[in-house]
């Protein structure tokens, strides 16, 4: 299973995309997204959750604690 900083980088790259065009989808700086794929800093509970909502992932499968990637409806 990977890790939080893993799952991360692989959401990002299964969409065709660069840190800065994510950082800017969600109101961040692409230094700071930069920070959460290398995991030099890790995002706020809000941050979390706007995260898994981006990549249509649960927070479980973000953080690791489950490899279920479906959200709930």
């Amino acid at each position: 299973m990977l890790d939080f900083t893993g799952k991360l980088k692989e959401l990002r790259k299964n969409k065709n995309l660069t840190q800065k065009q994510v950082a800017l989808e969600l109101g961040l700086s692409e230094r700071n997204y930069q920070h959460y794929e290398a995991g030099t800093k890790k995002p706020s509970f809000d941050g979390l959750i706007n995260l898994s909502n981006y990549f249509n992932v649960t927070t479980d499968y973000l953080l690791g604690l489950s490899d279920n990637k479906e959200v709930k409806k």
